[in-house]
């Protein structure tokens, strides 16, 4: 069994055509792979815990004995330790776990510059 002649060139036009769309939708079409659309996931998530943990951490830091003292350490700390004093400090772990959210530190370090 022989082929039409138009085979040939219509199959080489969807190949060339199926590229151009996958070139066009990954780079300005919005489409994503599944790796990414779970990390844009996780990473959305983080931030939307973090922003409802913020009351718990500032009134952690509030009910805190230490806190004239940490908050003195973060005025003279250099911008980039600051996260790490507010880890430290015990505010920024959530309930339920063992180790601070560096989100959450962020969250809280930014309202905490923002009462002063």
């Amino acid at each position: 069994m022989e082929l039409p002649k138009w085979t040939v060139p219509a199959l080489q036009g969807a190949a060339a055509g199926a590229v151009t769309l996958a070139i066009a939708g990954f780079n300005w079409g919005g489409w994503v792979t599944g790796g990414t659309a779970s990390k844009m996931i996780k990473d959305a998530s983080n931030t939307a815990v973090a922003a409802a943990l913020t009351p718990h951490c500032l009134a952690r830091s509030a009910a805190d004995p230490e806190v004239i003292t940490i908050m003195a350490t973060l005025d003279k700390a250099s911008t980039w330790k600051k996260r790490s004093i507010i880890e430290k400090s015990g505010w920024a772990t959530p309930l339920g776990t063992n180790k601070p959210s560096w989100e959450l530190a962020e969250a809280c370090l930014k309202e905490l510059e923002k009462d002063t």
